[in-house]
Protein backbone atom coordinates (compact mmCIF):
# COMPACT_ATOMS: atom_id res chain seq x y z
CA UNK A 1 0.00 0.00 0.00
CA UNK A 2 1.63 3.47 -0.76
CA UNK A 3 1.00 6.43 1.02
CA UNK A 4 -0.13 8.99 -1.44
CA UNK A 5 -1.33 12.13 0.09
CA UNK A 6 -0.99 14.53 3.03
CA UNK A 7 -2.85 15.96 5.55
CA UNK A 8 -6.39 15.44 5.75
CA UNK A 9 -8.84 17.14 7.40
CA UNK A 10 -9.75 16.26 10.74
CA UNK A 11 -11.38 16.94 13.69
CA UNK A 12 -13.93 18.85 14.32
CA UNK A 13 -15.41 19.60 18.08
CA UNK A 14 -17.34 21.88 19.12
CA UNK A 15 -17.85 23.11 22.22
CA UNK A 16 -20.81 26.07 22.09
CA UNK A 17 -21.99 28.60 20.62
CA UNK A 18 -23.30 32.11 22.84
CA UNK A 19 -25.59 33.01 19.85
CA UNK A 20 -27.43 29.97 18.89
CA UNK A 21 -27.46 29.33 15.57
CA UNK A 22 -30.66 30.51 13.04
CA UNK A 23 -31.30 28.36 10.38
CA UNK A 24 -33.49 30.25 8.15
CA UNK A 25 -36.29 29.51 5.63
CA UNK A 26 -35.77 31.38 2.19
CA UNK A 27 -37.97 29.46 -0.07
CA UNK A 28 -39.74 26.04 -0.58
CA UNK A 29 -36.06 24.52 -1.07
CA UNK A 30 -34.73 25.65 2.16
CA UNK A 31 -34.94 23.72 5.58
CA UNK A 32 -34.43 24.54 8.90
CA UNK A 33 -32.49 21.13 9.95
CA UNK A 34 -35.08 19.82 11.92
CA UNK A 35 -36.19 17.01 9.87
CA UNK A 36 -33.88 14.09 10.76
CA UNK A 37 -31.24 15.01 7.42
CA UNK A 38 -27.64 15.46 7.57
CA UNK A 39 -25.91 18.26 6.45
CA UNK A 40 -22.65 16.88 4.06
CA UNK A 41 -19.87 18.66 3.03
CA UNK A 42 -17.12 17.33 0.43
CA UNK A 43 -13.69 17.80 1.28
CA UNK A 44 -11.62 17.36 -1.73
CA UNK A 45 -7.48 16.90 -1.49
CA UNK A 46 -6.05 20.40 -2.87
CA UNK A 47 -3.69 18.46 -5.51
CA UNK A 48 -6.78 16.10 -6.61
CA UNK A 49 -7.69 17.54 -9.84
CA UNK A 50 -10.81 18.07 -9.23
CA UNK A 51 -9.73 21.00 -6.97
CA UNK A 52 -8.42 22.55 -10.33
CA UNK A 53 -12.09 22.71 -11.17
CA UNK A 54 -12.39 25.05 -8.93
CA UNK A 55 -10.33 27.52 -9.34
CA UNK A 56 -7.31 26.39 -6.80
CA UNK A 57 -3.81 25.62 -8.12
CA UNK A 58 -0.66 24.27 -6.90
CA UNK A 59 2.87 22.81 -7.33
CA UNK A 60 2.81 19.25 -7.52
CA UNK A 61 5.74 17.28 -5.96
CA UNK A 62 7.38 14.93 -8.40
CA UNK A 63 7.92 11.90 -6.52
CA UNK A 64 6.27 10.01 -3.66
CA UNK A 65 9.08 10.26 -1.77
CA UNK A 66 9.11 14.15 -2.22
CA UNK A 67 5.73 14.33 -1.10
CA UNK A 68 6.17 12.16 2.43
CA UNK A 69 8.90 14.86 2.96
CA UNK A 70 6.91 17.95 2.22
CA UNK A 71 4.33 16.27 4.41
CA UNK A 72 6.94 16.17 7.23
CA UNK A 73 7.86 19.70 6.77
CA UNK A 74 4.18 20.61 7.14
CA UNK A 75 3.95 18.09 10.27
CA UNK A 76 6.71 20.64 11.93
CA UNK A 77 5.40 23.84 10.89
CA UNK A 78 2.13 22.42 12.18
CA UNK A 79 3.01 21.39 15.30
CA UNK A 80 5.14 24.47 15.95
CA UNK A 81 1.77 26.33 15.67
CA UNK A 82 0.32 24.32 17.95
CA UNK A 83 2.41 24.77 21.18
CA UNK A 84 2.17 28.33 20.25
CA UNK A 85 -1.20 27.87 20.56
CA UNK A 86 -1.07 25.62 23.55
CA UNK A 87 0.99 27.96 24.97
CA UNK A 88 -2.05 31.37 24.73
CA UNK A 89 -3.51 31.94 28.52
CA UNK A 90 -7.60 32.30 28.44
CA UNK A 91 -8.38 30.27 25.31
CA UNK A 92 -11.99 30.81 24.46
CA UNK A 93 -13.67 26.88 25.73
CA UNK A 94 -17.17 27.72 24.70
CA UNK A 95 -18.64 25.42 26.13
CA UNK A 96 -17.67 26.24 29.93
CA UNK A 97 -19.69 29.41 29.05
CA UNK A 98 -22.73 29.50 30.97
CA UNK A 99 -24.65 31.89 28.46
CA UNK A 100 -24.22 29.18 26.20
CA UNK A 101 -24.38 26.00 27.99
CA UNK A 102 -28.13 25.86 28.53
CA UNK A 103 -28.15 26.83 25.22
CA UNK A 104 -26.21 23.68 23.39
CA UNK A 105 -27.90 21.24 26.21
CA UNK A 106 -31.50 22.66 25.25
CA UNK A 107 -30.73 22.00 21.43
CA UNK A 108 -28.88 18.73 22.05
CA UNK A 109 -32.07 17.12 23.76
CA UNK A 110 -34.17 17.45 20.35
CA UNK A 111 -33.81 13.65 19.44
CA UNK A 112 -34.99 14.77 15.71
CA UNK A 113 -32.08 16.55 14.26
CA UNK A 114 -31.08 17.48 10.74
CA UNK A 115 -27.34 16.61 9.46
CA UNK A 116 -25.11 18.32 7.08
CA UNK A 117 -22.83 16.69 5.85
CA UNK A 118 -19.81 17.62 3.14
CA UNK A 119 -17.41 15.57 1.05
CA UNK A 120 -13.77 14.39 1.06
CA UNK A 121 -11.72 13.33 -2.23
CA UNK A 122 -8.14 11.61 -1.91
CA UNK A 123 -5.76 13.18 -4.23
CA UNK A 124 -3.70 10.09 -4.38
CA UNK A 125 -0.61 11.28 -6.09
CA UNK A 126 -1.12 14.99 -5.90
CA UNK A 127 -1.08 15.65 -2.08
CA UNK A 128 0.55 17.90 0.37
CA UNK A 129 -1.57 17.53 3.67
CA UNK A 130 -4.74 19.91 3.44
CA UNK A 131 -7.89 19.25 2.15
CA UNK A 132 -9.91 21.15 0.58
CA UNK A 133 -13.67 22.10 1.23
CA UNK A 134 -16.65 24.20 -0.62
CA UNK A 135 -18.25 26.74 1.25
CA UNK A 136 -20.82 29.40 -0.01
CA UNK A 137 -20.51 32.51 1.96
CA UNK A 138 -23.33 36.18 0.94
CA UNK A 139 -26.10 36.50 -0.25
CA UNK A 140 -26.20 35.91 -3.07
CA UNK A 141 -23.95 33.04 -2.16
CA UNK A 142 -19.79 33.14 -3.32
CA UNK A 143 -18.46 29.54 -3.77
CA UNK A 144 -14.98 28.94 -2.24
CA UNK A 145 -12.58 26.16 -1.99
CA UNK A 146 -10.69 26.69 1.67
CA UNK A 147 -8.19 24.34 3.06
CA UNK A 148 -9.84 22.97 6.10
CA UNK A 149 -7.59 23.44 9.75
CA UNK A 150 -8.22 22.16 13.54
CA UNK A 151 -5.97 24.91 14.63
CA UNK A 152 -8.09 27.80 13.69
CA UNK A 153 -11.48 29.18 15.07
CA UNK A 154 -11.41 31.82 12.59
CA UNK A 155 -13.11 30.85 8.84
CA UNK A 156 -11.72 33.51 6.64
CA UNK A 157 -11.52 33.94 2.66
CA UNK A 158 -9.79 36.32 0.57
CA UNK A 159 -12.15 39.12 0.06
CA UNK A 160 -12.42 42.97 -1.45
CA UNK A 161 -14.39 45.09 0.27
CA UNK A 162 -15.12 49.21 -0.37
CA UNK A 163 -11.60 48.67 2.45
CA UNK A 164 -9.55 47.19 0.28
CA UNK A 165 -7.66 50.61 -0.91
CA UNK A 166 -7.70 51.52 2.39
CA UNK A 167 -8.19 51.25 5.93
CA UNK A 168 -4.44 50.58 6.80
CA UNK A 169 -4.26 47.58 4.84
CA UNK A 170 -0.48 46.03 5.44
CA UNK A 171 0.73 45.33 2.09
CA UNK A 172 1.44 41.61 1.63
CA UNK A 173 0.68 38.89 -1.27
CA UNK A 174 -1.95 40.24 -2.75
CA UNK A 175 -5.64 38.30 -4.04
CA UNK A 176 -4.88 36.68 -7.45
CA UNK A 177 -7.37 34.41 -7.06
CA UNK A 178 -10.85 34.17 -6.42
CA UNK A 179 -11.99 36.72 -3.84
CA UNK A 180 -15.37 37.44 -1.94
CA UNK A 181 -16.82 40.61 -2.79
CA UNK A 182 -18.29 41.79 0.07
CA UNK A 183 -20.06 44.80 -0.86
CA UNK A 184 -22.10 42.25 -3.49
CA UNK A 185 -23.62 40.34 -0.30
CA UNK A 186 -26.38 41.89 2.12
CA UNK A 187 -25.99 40.03 4.59
CA UNK A 188 -22.48 41.32 5.04
CA UNK A 189 -22.27 42.93 8.64
CA UNK A 190 -18.87 44.85 9.80
CA UNK A 191 -17.99 44.77 13.34
CA UNK A 192 -17.17 47.79 14.52
CA UNK A 193 -13.71 48.41 16.66
CA UNK A 194 -15.48 50.00 19.10
CA UNK A 195 -17.61 46.54 20.39
CA UNK A 196 -17.29 44.94 23.14
CA UNK A 197 -17.16 41.65 20.84
CA UNK A 198 -13.84 43.33 18.85
CA UNK A 199 -12.34 44.48 21.99
CA UNK A 200 -12.67 41.12 24.30
CA UNK A 201 -14.19 38.45 22.62
CA UNK A 202 -12.25 38.51 19.78
CA UNK A 203 -8.73 39.12 20.99
CA UNK A 204 -8.06 36.11 21.15
CA UNK A 205 -8.69 35.83 17.39
CA UNK A 206 -5.51 38.41 17.09
CA UNK A 207 -7.76 41.95 16.75
CA UNK A 208 -6.31 44.91 16.57
CA UNK A 209 -6.17 47.65 19.06
CA UNK A 210 -6.58 50.27 16.49
CA UNK A 211 -9.98 52.00 15.85
CA UNK A 212 -10.01 55.14 13.96
CA UNK A 213 -13.46 55.65 14.01
CA UNK A 214 -16.02 54.22 16.48
CA UNK A 215 -18.25 52.33 13.12
CA UNK A 216 -14.51 51.40 12.15
CA UNK A 217 -14.45 47.81 10.98
CA UNK A 218 -12.69 45.25 13.74
CA UNK A 219 -9.21 44.25 12.55
CA UNK A 220 -7.24 41.89 12.80
CA UNK A 221 -3.56 40.24 12.43
CA UNK A 222 -3.94 36.58 12.46
CA UNK A 223 -0.94 34.72 12.69
CA UNK A 224 -0.23 31.14 11.81
CA UNK A 225 3.08 29.81 11.94
CA UNK A 226 6.42 30.34 9.54
CA UNK A 227 5.77 33.88 10.08
CA UNK A 228 2.66 33.54 7.74
CA UNK A 229 -0.31 35.78 8.98
CA UNK A 230 -3.65 37.15 7.48
CA UNK A 231 -4.78 40.46 7.50
CA UNK A 232 -8.57 41.80 7.19
CA UNK A 233 -11.74 42.49 8.62
CA UNK A 234 -13.96 41.02 11.09
CA UNK A 235 -17.41 40.26 10.26
CA UNK A 236 -20.74 38.37 10.07
CA UNK A 237 -22.23 36.49 7.04
CA UNK A 238 -24.51 34.05 6.15
CA UNK A 239 -23.08 30.48 5.13
CA UNK A 240 -24.90 28.05 2.77
CA UNK A 241 -25.26 24.28 2.23
CA UNK A 242 -26.45 21.49 0.88
CA UNK A 243 -28.70 18.98 3.08
CA UNK A 244 -28.50 14.98 2.03
CA UNK A 245 -31.95 15.54 1.08
CA UNK A 246 -31.34 17.91 -1.04
CA UNK A 247 -32.46 20.40 0.32
CA UNK A 248 -30.54 23.91 0.96
CA UNK A 249 -30.11 25.80 4.54
CA UNK A 250 -28.31 28.68 5.40
CA UNK A 251 -26.53 29.51 8.69
CA UNK A 252 -26.93 32.87 9.56
CA UNK A 253 -24.60 35.36 11.43
CA UNK A 254 -21.36 33.66 11.09
CA UNK A 255 -18.13 35.22 12.17
CA UNK A 256 -15.37 34.91 9.41
CA UNK A 257 -12.63 37.15 8.37
CA UNK A 258 -12.64 39.10 5.13
CA UNK A 259 -8.68 38.72 4.38
CA UNK A 260 -7.27 41.45 2.18
CA UNK A 261 -3.58 40.52 2.46
CA UNK A 262 -1.66 37.60 3.65
CA UNK A 263 2.29 37.80 4.97
CA UNK A 264 4.13 34.71 4.26
CA UNK A 265 3.94 31.70 2.30
CA UNK A 266 3.20 28.55 5.23
CA UNK A 267 0.21 26.89 4.59
CA UNK A 268 -1.82 29.16 2.12
CA UNK A 269 -1.47 28.51 -1.22
CA UNK A 270 -3.55 26.08 -3.10
CA UNK A 271 -7.06 27.90 -1.71
CA UNK A 272 -9.25 30.41 -0.97
CA UNK A 273 -9.11 30.66 2.68
CA UNK A 274 -9.54 28.90 5.71
CA UNK A 275 -11.62 26.86 7.14
CA UNK A 276 -11.41 26.98 10.71
CA UNK A 277 -12.49 23.65 12.64
CA UNK A 278 -11.98 25.05 16.30
CA UNK A 279 -13.96 24.70 18.75
CA UNK A 280 -14.80 28.12 20.11
CA UNK A 281 -17.65 29.79 20.99
CA UNK A 282 -17.53 32.30 17.19
CA UNK A 283 -16.11 28.98 14.97
CA UNK A 284 -18.26 28.07 12.31
CA UNK A 285 -18.12 23.88 13.22
CA UNK A 286 -19.68 25.22 17.00
CA UNK A 287 -22.90 26.92 14.95
CA UNK A 288 -23.01 24.22 12.64
CA UNK A 289 -22.82 21.23 14.83
CA UNK A 290 -25.10 22.36 17.80
CA UNK A 291 -27.73 22.52 14.83
CA UNK A 292 -27.32 18.81 14.49
CA UNK A 293 -27.70 17.21 17.46
CA UNK A 294 -24.09 18.13 18.60
CA UNK A 295 -22.12 15.19 16.18
CA UNK A 296 -19.73 15.94 13.56
CA UNK A 297 -17.83 12.80 11.89
CA UNK A 298 -15.27 11.83 9.05
CA UNK A 299 -13.86 8.99 7.61
CA UNK A 300 -10.52 9.59 5.80
CA UNK A 301 -9.75 7.50 2.61
CA UNK A 302 -7.00 5.30 2.05
CA UNK A 303 -4.29 6.72 0.42
CA UNK A 304 -4.22 4.83 -2.46
CA UNK A 305 -8.24 5.39 -2.82
CA UNK A 306 -8.81 6.22 -6.53
CA UNK A 307 -8.73 9.70 -6.91
CA UNK A 308 -12.38 10.16 -7.93
CA UNK A 309 -13.59 8.57 -4.88
CA UNK A 310 -15.67 10.89 -2.77
CA UNK A 311 -15.83 11.11 1.74
CA UNK A 312 -17.49 13.45 3.52
CA UNK A 313 -17.34 15.67 6.45
CA UNK A 314 -20.47 14.91 8.12
CA UNK A 315 -22.77 17.34 10.67
CA UNK A 316 -25.59 14.88 12.46
CA UNK A 317 -26.34 11.48 12.71
CA UNK A 318 -24.27 9.87 9.68
CA UNK A 319 -26.73 7.00 8.87
CA UNK A 320 -24.89 6.42 5.35
CA UNK A 321 -21.52 5.51 7.08
CA UNK A 322 -20.80 1.95 6.14
CA UNK A 323 -19.28 0.16 9.10
CA UNK A 324 -17.23 -2.56 9.66
CA UNK A 325 -17.42 -3.61 13.01
CA UNK A 326 -19.17 -1.82 16.02
CA UNK A 327 -18.24 1.65 17.34
CA UNK A 328 -15.91 1.83 20.19
CA UNK A 329 -16.52 4.94 22.60
CA UNK A 330 -13.69 6.87 24.52
CA UNK A 331 -13.68 10.32 26.22
CA UNK A 332 -12.66 13.21 24.74
CA UNK A 333 -10.09 15.89 26.30
CA UNK A 334 -11.24 19.58 25.61
CA UNK A 335 -9.95 22.64 26.98
CA UNK A 336 -6.90 21.00 29.11
CA UNK A 337 -4.48 23.90 29.68
CA UNK A 338 -1.46 21.81 28.19
CA UNK A 339 -3.31 20.65 25.03
CA UNK A 340 -4.60 24.30 24.42
CA UNK A 341 -7.45 24.32 21.87
CA UNK A 342 -6.97 20.68 20.30
CA UNK A 343 -8.72 17.57 20.55
CA UNK A 344 -7.00 15.17 22.72
CA UNK A 345 -7.80 11.37 24.41
CA UNK A 346 -7.12 9.37 26.96
CA UNK A 347 -4.57 7.14 26.14
CA UNK A 348 -3.54 4.71 28.73
CA UNK A 349 -0.37 2.34 26.98
CA UNK A 350 0.30 0.57 23.38
CA UNK A 351 0.47 -2.83 23.10
CA UNK A 352 2.49 -4.59 20.16
CA UNK A 353 2.20 -8.25 19.47
CA UNK A 354 -0.28 -8.02 22.86
CA UNK A 355 2.22 -6.96 24.74
CA UNK A 356 1.68 -4.02 26.88
CA UNK A 357 4.44 -1.28 26.48
CA UNK A 358 6.81 -0.36 29.35
CA UNK A 359 6.20 3.69 28.79
CA UNK A 360 5.85 5.73 31.52
CA UNK A 361 2.19 6.74 32.83
CA UNK A 362 3.12 10.35 32.99
CA UNK A 363 3.55 10.56 29.29
CA UNK A 364 -0.22 10.01 28.80
CA UNK A 365 -0.94 12.35 31.35
CA UNK A 366 -1.81 16.17 30.25
CA UNK A 367 -1.99 17.82 33.54
CA UNK A 368 1.71 16.47 33.67
CA UNK A 369 2.98 17.81 30.10
CA UNK A 370 2.03 14.58 28.46
CA UNK A 371 -1.33 13.98 26.45
CA UNK A 372 -2.48 12.69 23.31
CA UNK A 373 -4.11 14.72 20.35
CA UNK A 374 -5.53 13.43 17.51
CA UNK A 375 -5.73 15.60 14.52
CA UNK A 376 -6.44 15.34 11.07
CA UNK A 377 -4.66 18.19 9.88
CA UNK A 378 -0.97 16.40 10.59
CA UNK A 379 -0.08 13.87 8.57
CA UNK A 380 2.44 11.42 10.73
CA UNK A 381 2.04 9.80 13.96
CA UNK A 382 4.86 11.76 16.06
CA UNK A 383 5.35 10.51 20.16
CA UNK A 384 7.45 11.76 22.65
CA UNK A 385 10.95 9.90 23.25
CA UNK A 386 9.38 8.08 26.43
CA UNK A 387 6.84 5.92 23.55
CA UNK A 388 8.77 6.46 20.48
CA UNK A 389 11.55 3.82 21.56
CA UNK A 390 9.56 1.09 23.14
CA UNK A 391 7.14 1.30 19.62
CA UNK A 392 10.42 1.64 17.26
CA UNK A 393 11.82 -1.52 18.87
CA UNK A 394 8.81 -3.91 19.06
CA UNK A 395 7.70 -2.91 15.37
CA UNK A 396 11.57 -3.51 13.98
CA UNK A 397 12.48 -6.31 16.03
CA UNK A 398 10.70 -9.08 13.24
CA UNK A 399 11.86 -6.82 10.49
CA UNK A 400 15.82 -7.19 11.04
CA UNK A 401 16.73 -9.68 9.27
CA UNK A 402 15.48 -7.54 6.15
CA UNK A 403 18.02 -5.28 4.52
CA UNK A 404 17.86 -1.88 6.07
CA UNK A 405 18.12 1.33 3.83
CA UNK A 406 19.55 4.57 4.77
CA UNK A 407 16.50 6.86 5.31
CA UNK A 408 18.44 9.23 3.85
CA UNK A 409 16.29 12.88 4.00
CA UNK A 410 13.26 10.65 4.74
CA UNK A 411 11.62 11.60 8.08
CA UNK A 412 11.42 7.89 9.48
CA UNK A 413 14.35 6.52 11.23
CA UNK A 414 14.05 2.82 10.23
CA UNK A 415 13.40 1.72 6.45
CA UNK A 416 14.19 -1.41 4.48
CA UNK A 417 14.20 -3.28 1.37
CA UNK A 418 10.88 -4.68 0.98
CA UNK A 419 11.86 -7.89 -0.73
CA UNK A 420 10.82 -10.67 1.37
CA UNK A 421 8.72 -8.17 3.55
CA UNK A 422 4.84 -9.38 3.93
CA UNK A 423 2.84 -7.53 6.34
CA UNK A 424 2.18 -10.67 8.53
CA UNK A 425 5.71 -9.93 9.88
CA UNK A 426 4.91 -6.70 11.84
CA UNK A 427 3.12 -7.44 15.14
CA UNK A 428 -0.10 -6.04 15.82
CA UNK A 429 -0.17 -2.18 17.16
CA UNK A 430 -2.85 -1.51 19.52
CA UNK A 431 -3.94 1.97 20.96
CA UNK A 432 -5.63 1.17 24.39
CA UNK A 433 -7.67 4.06 25.64
CA UNK A 434 -9.56 4.92 29.17
CA UNK A 435 -12.85 3.03 29.01
CA UNK A 436 -11.30 -0.17 27.56
CA UNK A 437 -11.36 0.97 23.42
CA UNK A 438 -8.80 -0.47 21.39
CA UNK A 439 -7.72 1.57 18.00
CA UNK A 440 -6.00 -1.36 15.82
CA UNK A 441 -4.95 0.21 12.58
CA UNK A 442 -3.87 -1.88 10.02
CA UNK A 443 -0.69 -2.81 8.98
CA UNK A 444 -0.65 -0.33 6.01
CA UNK A 445 -1.47 2.95 7.93
CA UNK A 446 2.36 2.50 9.93
CA UNK A 447 4.20 0.75 7.28
CA UNK A 448 4.32 2.91 4.16
CA UNK A 449 6.28 3.12 0.81
CA UNK A 450 8.35 6.04 -0.07
CA UNK A 451 9.81 4.43 -3.25
CA UNK A 452 8.87 0.52 -5.02
CA UNK A 453 11.93 -0.56 -3.37
CA UNK A 454 11.94 1.51 0.10
CA UNK A 455 8.98 0.73 2.77
CA UNK A 456 9.68 2.85 6.40
CA UNK A 457 8.14 2.15 9.78
CA UNK A 458 5.78 5.76 9.96
CA UNK A 459 6.30 6.88 13.50
CA UNK A 460 8.32 9.85 14.14
CA UNK A 461 10.15 11.17 17.09
CA UNK A 462 8.86 14.41 19.44
CA UNK A 463 10.87 16.09 21.74
CA UNK A 464 8.12 16.90 24.41
CA UNK A 465 4.41 18.16 24.36
CA UNK A 466 1.46 15.68 23.75
CA UNK A 467 2.03 12.63 21.67
CA UNK A 468 -0.26 12.97 18.26
CA UNK A 469 -2.02 10.53 16.30
CA UNK A 470 -2.19 12.02 12.56
CA UNK A 471 -4.58 11.53 9.84
CA UNK A 472 -2.36 8.56 8.29
CA UNK A 473 -2.86 6.54 11.03
CA UNK A 474 -6.38 7.67 10.78
CA UNK A 475 -7.25 6.21 7.40
CA UNK A 476 -10.16 3.90 6.87
CA UNK A 477 -11.82 4.57 10.24
CA UNK A 478 -15.10 6.10 11.02
CA UNK A 479 -14.51 8.98 13.58
CA UNK A 480 -17.73 10.64 15.34
CA UNK A 481 -17.26 13.05 17.41
CA UNK A 482 -20.10 13.97 20.36
CA UNK A 483 -19.28 17.34 21.51
CA UNK A 484 -21.88 17.24 24.15
CA UNK A 485 -21.35 14.04 25.74
CA UNK A 486 -17.44 14.92 24.87
CA UNK A 487 -17.27 11.01 23.79
CA UNK A 488 -15.14 9.81 20.41
CA UNK A 489 -16.41 7.03 18.72
CA UNK A 490 -14.62 4.88 15.70
CA UNK A 491 -14.77 1.65 13.72
CA UNK A 492 -13.01 0.69 10.63
CA UNK A 493 -15.13 1.51 7.60
CA UNK A 494 -14.92 1.70 3.85
CA UNK A 495 -15.38 5.64 3.91
CA UNK A 496 -17.91 5.53 1.30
Amino acid sequence: MKLRSGSILFFIFLLSAIHGLAFAHADDDEEDGDNGDEMRLEMIHRYSPRAKDHGVHVEIPPTQQALIQELHRHDIVRLQMMAQKRQQNGHDQGLNSSSSSSNSTRRMDMQTRVSMTMPINTGWDYGLGQYLVQIEVGTPAQKFMVIANTGSDLTWVRCQSHCSKGCGIRQGRKNHQRVFNADRSSTYKSIPCSSQMCKFDLANMFSLNKCPSPLSSCRYDYSYSEGSSAFGAFATDTISASLSNGKRTRIENVLMGCTESVIGKGGFTGGHGILGLGFGRYSLTTKAALNFGGKLSYCLLDYMTHKNVTSYLTFGANKKAVLQGKLSYTQLVLGSPSLGAYYGLHLEGISIGGQMLNIPMHIWNPNLGGGTLIDSSTSLTHLTMPAYRPVMTALTMPLTKLRRLPSGEDPFDFCFNPIGYGDRMVPKLVFHFAGGAKFAPPVRNYVVDMTPGKKCIAFVPATEGPCIIGNIMQQNHLWEFNLVRKTLGFAPSTCT
